[in-house]
This record gives structure tokens, sequence and C-alpha cells, in this order.
């Protein structure tokens, strides 16, 4: 199989030197304990192992089939790899879940865990829990999980597109730049996803919202992936959740790292910087940028603070597909999100509208632009390498 080892870092660590932002985490037993509020349309979440799995509504595979599936986990059928394992391409049948051939049936793909540590189990478990009861266009499809032995998998639809990440910061052929029109659609898609999981009828902060989360379908569609650091929130009156902290470098709020309290604006200063990061092309943190501008918000702010200035941050790879009110509508959206006092940024619900509004006044519509990639984008079931990798290793916060 593949190169699947994790790499373990502390948490005052700097970034990988790529550019890309690695998770850190900590243990907190209690992410997958707690309950909904009971008006609530989704389950109570339930207490233990056992019930998690009894209550969702996805296929138990075994490991054998999974095995078939995806060609006995051969290194070329890889789709990404991380910290939680590996990502693999796999085919089964459309009425009997079964594995079938390659190129037959409904494509998937599966993520096997490391066989590390309780913390990994606990992110596998968490993630079954959370979408074997959440539905939504903008949710990534759980199919069905497999727990047999020391093997535990998550079997999902297959996204052919992979991550926004890897379409915004791959530079390789087959990774054309998104146009600004497609940009703001998945941005939309990812806002949507979010204001659901805020909505009374999930009540769940996501917790690890980040470019490399969002998976894209043939159509561009977005979709919200990795629900391992997701958790219930705050119930009977209370204004946050108090857990260890827990998420990716640049994207988690500042006051959740400081005080370890969450809320739904917590997810909004996290959309805040991915749509950030659609707007300028750079990486929240990258260090082969030169020094100054290493950190995405802090070369960005002089930028967004000054009208005249502002269009200096605006991708040279989409230059001329905007117009000038439309990037500022952008641009003025994302700081709103970063803004510092978590009671000062929109909610989802408002951040829906907003982009909606943006959209409705813009020069380039979807539909144009959904042709436009699929006339010089290659057939994405050739490419297996734009699935993005599974979450990073889990590691001391």
């Amino acid at each position: 199989m593949g190169s699947c080892c994790s790499v373990r870092i502390r948490a005052h660590h700097s970034p990988h030197r790529d550019g890309a932002s690695p998770r850190f985490v900590s243990v907190d037993g209690r992410d997958i304990s707690s309950r909904r509020s009971s008006f609530s349309s989704v389950p109570l979440t339930p207490r233990n192992e056992g019930d998690i799995l009894e209550s969702t509504n996805v296929k138990s595979f075994t490991f054998n089939d999974l095995r078939i599936a995806t060609r006995n986990f051969r290194p070329d059928s890889v789709l990404g790899e991380g910290g939680f394992g590996c990502v693999f391409k796999g085919w089964i049948d459309e009425h009997t879940f079964k594995a079938a051939k390659p190129g037959t049936g409904i494509v998937i793909a599966v993520k096997r865990l490391n066989q590390e540590g309780f913390q990994g189990h606990r992110e596998w478990l968490t993630e079954i829990n959370y979408l074997g009861q959440l539905y939504h266009p903008n949710l990534v499809k759980l199919i069905g999980y497999c727990f047999e032995d020391e093997h535990r998998l998550l079997v999902y639809e297959f996204m052919p597109r992979g991550s926004l990440e890897n379409h915004l910061f791959r530079r390789a052929s087959h990774f054309q730049p998104l146009s600004w029109s497609v940009r703001m659609k998945v941005a939309l898609d990812a806002a949507r996803g979010l204001a659901y999981l805020h909505s009374p009828a999930a009540k769940v902060i996501y917790r690890d919202f980040k470019s490399s989360n969002i998976l894209l379908d043939s159509n561009y569609n977005a979709k919200l992936s990795d629900f391992g650091l997701a958790k219930d929130g705050p119930m009977d009156g209370k204004s946050h959740v108090s857990t260890r902290v827990m998420g990716t470098y640049g994207y988690a709020a500042p006051e959740y790292m400081a005080t370890g309290h969450l809320t739904s604006r917590s997810d909004v200063y996290s959309f805040g910087v991915v749509l950030l990061e659609m707007i300028t092309g750079r990486r929240v943190l990258d260090k082969n940028r030169p020094h100054g501008e290493q950190n995405l918000i802090e070369w960005a702010r002089p930028y967004l603070a000054s009208k005249r200035r502002v269009l200096r941050v605006m991708d040279a790879r989409i230059e001329g597909q905007y117009t000038p009110g439309g990037a500022l509508r952008a641009t003025t959206l994302a700081v709103k999100c970063l803004a510092i006092e978590p009671k000062q940024r929109p909610t989802m619900n408002e951040v829906v509208k907003a982009l909606e509004q943006l959209q409705e006044t813009g020069t380039v519509k979807i539909e144009e632009a959904r042709k436009h990639h699929r006339t010089r984008a290659q057939d994405s079931g050739r490419k297996a390498a734009a699935y993005p990798r599974p979450s990073a290793s889990p590691i001391a916060a």
C-alpha cells in the first residue's frame, strides 16, 4: 500500500514547508457524548459506540468487500493521504453494494484509518455519528463504514473534482484556475452547508472548516467533508461550548484558540479565511512566500481596509472576470467574517444572503462558467490525484 505514514508535530511548530496548514488537536473524550436539544429534528446523539453504529442510516461493509472494491488497496487506487490514513478509489454495485469491477457500478471513496491510538477511532466514530444522521445537498454523503477486528474504514460518495484546496493552490496542468463565478458559487454552496449545520435542525459546530474539506463534484457543486471534529452546539441557554482546542492552524478563530470557547461564530471566522483564500488564490499560511506575506490575513488587512487598494489582493489568474463592485462586496464580506469580536461577525444565514446577492449582480452566470470549465478540464475520472488528503495526524495542543 502507498506511503500512508502519519506525521506527528507539536502544536507550536510552524506549518509544513509546502504551505499546507497542519491540524492541531487535543484529546477531548466528550466530543461524541453530548445530546442535542429536544426540539431538534435530528435524533439525539447516542452516548456509546454501539448506539452510534446501530442508529445510523448507512451500510455496514465487510473488510473483504472494501478490499475487493479497491483492488486490494492498490497504490494506484490512492486518492489522497494524511494523518487519518489513506483514501482509496473503489467501485460497488449500485443495488447490492457488493464490490464491482473497476469502471462499473458506483464509484466510491474509501478512507482507511491508521491503526494508531484512540483519538483516530473517536474521530472515525464522530464522523459516522454526524454524517449518519445529517442530510443536506452541501454535505458529502456517507454511504457506509467498516468496523471489523482492527479495521476501521469509511465509505463516501466519490467527488470527481477533488478538493477546493487542490484547485486553488496546485499548479499541475489538470488543475485549471477556478473562474471568479465558480469560486463564488463554491463559496455559496459551502456557506449553505454551514448554515444548515448551525440551524435548529442540526445545531452542530463544524470546527474544521478549511479549503481541503470542501469537495467538488463533476459540476463544481461543493460539499463539506470530514466531520471528525464536529461538535454539538451550546444548549440550555449557554452561549458557548467549552472544549479543548481542536482545528487547523490559520483557520481557527482567535477567541477559540485563546479560551476554548466554541460557538457557531467560530465557524464563521473559518469561513472568512477560506473566502479570502478564494479571493486571493493564496494559502492562509505559506512559508514559501516572502517575509511579510506568509500570513494571508496579516498581509491582506491593510489592503482590505481601503476601497482604493482592495483590488491588489485579487488573484491575478482571474483578472477581468469580476467587476470592481463585485470584488469589493466579496472582500467586505470576508472582512466581516474575520472580525476579531465574534458578535460582530455575521451569521451563516446572513453570509448566504450576501453571497446570493453577489451572484445576482455578477457579470458571469454560473452555468456559463460550468460550461467553460467542462470544455477545458480533463475527464475528472481519469485523475485520482485530484482527491484531497484526509485529515492530518492528531497532535497535542
